[in-house]
């Protein structure tokens, strides 16, 4: 392969709903630019871009693919990317990258839940869109219909430069409104034949003509002046006004294809090559230091990886965009964050599974390496002598689903958490976390779907045989009043014996609280625990009771139950200790008798003090279709959710809501079923709040009994 310039290089994000048909389409484009000589299909199991096992199973794409096509002097790199919710991840990373989003919607199904969240997320790089409105050769296909719904869902600035005039079966004919031709489409599919536009729609073509040409006017004051002028624009003012209008977002050009049968993809190859920025003339990237970063060759290499991929057989692939410099083989390299020395080797141009080695690449081009020691996802690599800033890093999604997962065979532990680390590595939004204080390896993503694939990939490409549980809640201990115990620890049992007599008295820790008068403090020891809130010790001892060198032990034995609560085993947080009594023997007092002492006096006063639990409570923000507003306005309720408003965001309802993170579980499959999957939400963690009584009581009665059961 050549190596291509910077202003010969278009990157694109092939976005939309699950059945929209990029994986289809992404075949097309890469038989019509000539990287492949044959299609594969989905049905055969042999695309270019679903080449995953996990993909091949299900007939579905579940990670993003890169590929490239060649087209009229054009590289085009192309991002397939999976329309499902659960792999929201892929399309954020894609996005940050790609400087124009492929729209592909399915004229059966019109706008889908996987059409949305990609317009979120290219609304929010501000990322050119092209809409392909496809399968327009189904009975059932509706061209005007998908418009109108378009229309009302991301506004009045789509254009149409196609329309299809034979929808529906047989569907081969479509006019170009910029050609002002019709193009037909040979059975076979492949390359169309121009022709004039017939009688019968030469009227409806003129006025949809019209109508493009003024919103290409408006997407520029001097050529709206011109469009005053003369009432019209010529080819190369309208070539101006898509190319403005589509860079800065002020219209979203509507082409139409039947991926299928090869309607429509060498034009749509076109019609990028020509209009779609290249990456110079996009605004250019920025660093965490708010530096732009001038895409060319002659600037610093700054190249930022996207997405890493664990390829059977060939190991760690990294994917990166080249924001600035140009790259050879085997050039040095220096991690920003880290300042560590990494070489890149080798360099390819890939599709799919395939890759092609390149000697160069330059500045706005994407390309992967292989057998980086130390440069995950969200790695910034510069040159040794280039003092380089970091890349923006790709914000993914915070994890909304949890379970907790063990291998059946305890001997896998290890190789179980080594092989979710690799898979973490590939998917950022796949989180796995042993909890010390829940004692459950907890794996977090974005959906049932989401896990379920993970599960299945550790269980039949490992081959290690995996169960899912519901995870633990991590609830939280602590007193709303304060009261004092005592405990004396007392074993003899020939030499040395033990002793240790502590009185104390506990309370409720508040921010900027004044200590109690009744004992007089005579040291103070202000503890941030690990897990949130804060312990004091106050030393209230006068006369020697206990000896100074004593106190860190009853520290340490109040700490002991502190990271195992009274009341549920959970983390105690909040309080404030003073000790102020106790007795010490002259021989058989020692550190372990008053640590001991310590811990049981702090049991029993915590369980004197109006003992509560807490529960972890998360903002939880939904967008949904008005019309399901209702329904899962009722569902949160049912979750004991406090409502904290309620707002319109776009064409959507959202709802902001307080949930008992209790109250979440399997919240994905639930809302997926109360709105058809058209529905997306967010959560993220808020504070911890008093559990209600009839809960407390509940949870109280669950610990016994497990207690009982472990005895």
């Amino acid at each position: 392969m050549k190596v291509y310039q910077t202003k010969e290089i278009r990157n694109i994000a092939l976005v939309g709903g699950a059945k929209s048909g990029k994986t289809t389409l992404t075949e097309s484009m890469l038989l019509m630019g000539g990287t492949i000589n044959r299609k594969g299909t989905i049905d055969d199991k042999n695309t270019v871009s679903d080449y995953r096992v996990i993909e091949i199973e299900r007939q579905n794409s579940v990670s993003s693919s890169l590929l490239y096509a060649e087209y009229n002097g054009k590289k085009i790199n192309i991002l397939d990317v999976p329309g499902f919710d659960d792999f929201v991840g892929e399309v954020t990373a894609s996005l940050k990258v790609a400087d124009t989003a492929v729209m592909v919607v399915n004229a059966l199904n019109k706008v889908e839940v996987g059409t949305e969240i990609a317009w979120r997320y290219g609304d929010k790089y501000h990322t050119p869109v092209i809409f392909a409105i496809n399968h327009l050769e189904h009975e059932n296909s509706n061209f005007d219909e998908t418009i109108r719904h378009l229309k009302t869902q991301f506004g009045g600035n789509l254009s149409i430069v196609q329309y299809p005039v034979n929808a529906g079966v047989g569907f081969n004919s479509i006019i170009d409104l910029l050609k002002m031709k019709l193009l037909k489409y040979p059975a076979s599919g492949g390359n169309p034949e121009v022709l004039d536009i017939p009688e019968g729609e030469k009227g409806k073509a003129g006025e949809m003509q019209a109508a493009m040409i003024e919103d290409l006017a408006s997407s520029d004051e001097a050529l709206m002046e011109k469009f005053f002028e003369n009432g019209t624009l010529t080819e190369d003012e309208m070539q101006q006004g898509l190319r403005t209008g589509l860079r800065t977002r002020g219209l979203f050009p509507v082409l139409c294809i039947g991926g299928k049968h090869d309607i429509g993809v060498a034009r749509l190859l076109e019609f990028i090559g020509n209009n779609a920025p290249a990456p110079d003339e996009m605004p250019a990237a920025k660093t965490v230091s708010g530096k732009e970063l001038n895409c060319s060759t002659s600037a610093p290499v700054s190249a930022f990886i996207f997405k890493t991929s664990i390829e059977p057989h060939f190991g760690e692939v990294s994917f990166f965009r080249l924001y600035s410099g140009e790259i050879t083989e085997s050039t040095d390299v220096v991690n920003v964050k880290t300042n560590s020395k990494e070489r890149i080797g080798q360099i390819f141009a890939v599709y799919g599974k395939n890759r092609e080695k390149i000697e160069k690449i330059v500045a706005g081009d994407i390309g992967a390496t292989v057998k980086l020691k130390n440069s995950p996802t969200n790695t910034t690599l510069t040159t040794p002598k280039n003092t380089g800033d970091e890349v923006v890093p790709i914000i993914f999604p915070e994890p909304k689903f949890r379970v907790a997962v063990k291998a059946q065979n305890q001997a896998d532990d290890e190789k179980l958490s080594n092989i979710l680390n690799l898979m973490h590595k590939a998917d950022q939004t796949l989180v796995a976390t042993y909890s010390k204080e829940l004692k459950q390896l907890i794996l977090a993503g974005q959906g049932e779907l989401h896990l379920n694939i993970a599960k299945w990939q550790i269980e039949n490409i490992e081959k290690i045989p995996i169960t899912f549980y519901p995870p633990r809640i991590p609830y939280r201990e602590t007193i709303t009043r304060s009261a004092k115990s005592q405990y004396r620890h007392k074993k003899q049992s020939g030499g040395a014996g033990q002793f240790g007599e502590v009185h104390m008295m506990i309370e409720p820790y508040r921010e900027g609280m004044s200590w109690t008068t009744e004992f007089p403090v005579r040291g103070s020891e202000e503890i941030p625990l690990e897990w949130g809130g804060k312990l004091v010790m106050n030393s209230c001892i006068v006369g020697g009771s206990i000896d100074a060198r004593f106190m860190p032990a009853i520290l340490k034995g109040i700490m002991e139950k502190m990271e195992e609560g009274p009341l549920t085993g959970s983390y105690a947080r909040d309080i404030v200790v003073y000790v102020y009594d106790g007795k010490m023997h002259p021989v058989d007092s020692n550190e372990i008798s008053f640590k001991l002492a310590g811990r049981n006096a702090f049991k029993e006063a915590f369980k004197n003090a109006g003992p509560q639990i807490l529960e972890p409570v998360y903002d939880v923000e939904v967008l949904m279709p008005e019309e399901k507003m209702g329904d899962v306005m009722t569902d949160l309720q049912g979750r004991r959710a406090i409502i904290m408003g309620m707002d319109r965001e776009g064409h959507h309802q959202k709802i902001v809501a307080r949930v008992p993170l209790a109250e979440m579980n399997r919240y994905a499959t639930a809302l997926s079923s109360i709105t058809s999957g058209r529905a997306m939400y967010s959560m993220k963690f808020a504070e911890y709040v008093q559990v209600p009584p009839d809960v407390q009581t509940a949870l109280l009665k669950a610990y016994e009994e497990q207690q009982t059961e472990e005895e």
